[in-house]
């Protein structure tokens, strides 16, 4: 690898080092926007097993929502989180 190449590569990783604090926020957010996401998901296929009268499947899907409500809670609140 070229010398000047091998700077350039450096340089692009130090500037990108310098811009990931903003990125891990960003991060959070997509993060909890997702985990809401699945929370809904996974109400609404809950609420159809239920209708259908599959209660075991009901439940299965009610602790998948529940974990991703807790992912969303602690992404919105992480001082929490550890408590």
């Amino acid at each position: 690898m070229h010398d000047g190449l091998k700077t350039h590569m450096k340089s692009n990783r130090t500037k990108q080092a310098a811009r990931s604090p903003s990125n891990v926020n960003r991060s959070q957010a997509v993060k909890a926007r997702g985990a809401q996401n699945q929370y809904e998901r996974y109400i609404e296929l809950a609420r159809a097993e239920a209708m259908n009268g599959n209660s075991v499947e009901a439940e299965n899907y009610y602790q998948h929502a529940e974990h991703y409500l807790r992912c969303a809670t602690a992404s919105e609140h992480p001082a929490r989180a550890g408590s």
